[in-house]
């Protein structure tokens, strides 16, 4: 699996806004309840390998959901383009997602998806 996680909790702009000791980017399904916002959360949403005739793949494809929530638009936009600035050197984005309010939280959220060429050996 791409290193999404290392790569943002590394990155100073992406911790100023997600925190540093312990950085708000969650798999999807794990947000802590009462999670301090604004947060992140990922999920893959599927991977293909690189296949060869002559030899087994070395490279996979890894498409990547990023989905942030926050208080408001303007928080998730920022996040969104901390995130994009920290990725953008390892992977490609795929997908920019627009602004909404979720329903069920009643929190701003935005969403963009990557495209990771990350090698299997």
């Amino acid at each position: 699996m791409p290193p999404l996680f290392a790569v943002c909790a590394a990155d100073a702009g992406v911790t100023a806004l997600l925190g540093e000791s312990i950085t708000r980017l969650y798999p999807f399904g794990k947000v802590p309840e009462h999670a301090v916002k604004p947060y992140a959360v990922h999920q893959v949403l599927n991977g293909l390998p690189e296949n060869y005739l002559d030899e087994p793949p070395d490279t996979d494809e890894w498409n990547i959901q990023i989905d942030i929530y926050g208080t408001s638009d303007t928080s998730v936009i920022a996040v969104l383009n901390a995130m994009r600035r920290a990725l953008e050197p390892h992977c490609y984005i795929e997908r920019l997602g627009g602004t909404s309010v979720e329903s069920s939280t009643k929190l701003e959220t935005t969403s963009f998806d990557v495209s990771w060429y990350y090698p299997t050996r």
